[in-house]
């Protein structure tokens, strides 16, 4: 997708700092973080978001969840992290583009309102 912000980013267009890449998963920083560490893991393949997750590209977002805690190791991440994804506007999704955000690097609040 032309606009797709991750789509371009995928694609080269717009720099990022990538911290994984492989044939269905790119993953990088983001460039408003959270938390010391907060990480954005996208399929390459252009899924809108969890409402478009079907029995057709639902093994990429399994595979998406093998990488996840590879990227937390490596990011050294050992007293745990949080996985997040914004499911629409009033979810705060702001990239009509599954993604998944891995936050950690201190001791995140539990409120999750």
């Amino acid at each position: 997708m032309n606009d797709c912000l991750f789509c371009r980013i995928i694609a080269g267009e717009i720099p990022s700092t990538k911290v994984y890449e492989d044939e269905t998963v790119f993953a990088f920083r983001d460039i408003n973080p959270q938390a010391p560490t907060h990480i954005l893991v996208i399929p390459k393949a252009h899924i809108s978001g969890c409402d478009g997750v079907t029995s057709e590209n639902s093994a990429v977002v399994a595979h998406i969840f093998e990488v996840i805690p590879q990227i937390a190791k490596a990011e050294n991440l050992t007293g745990g992290y949080r996985v997040v994804s914004n499911c629409g506007a009033d979810a705060g999704q702001t990239v009509p583009h599954l993604h998944f955000h891995i936050l950690g690097g201190k001791q995140l609040a539990l409120d999750m309102a």
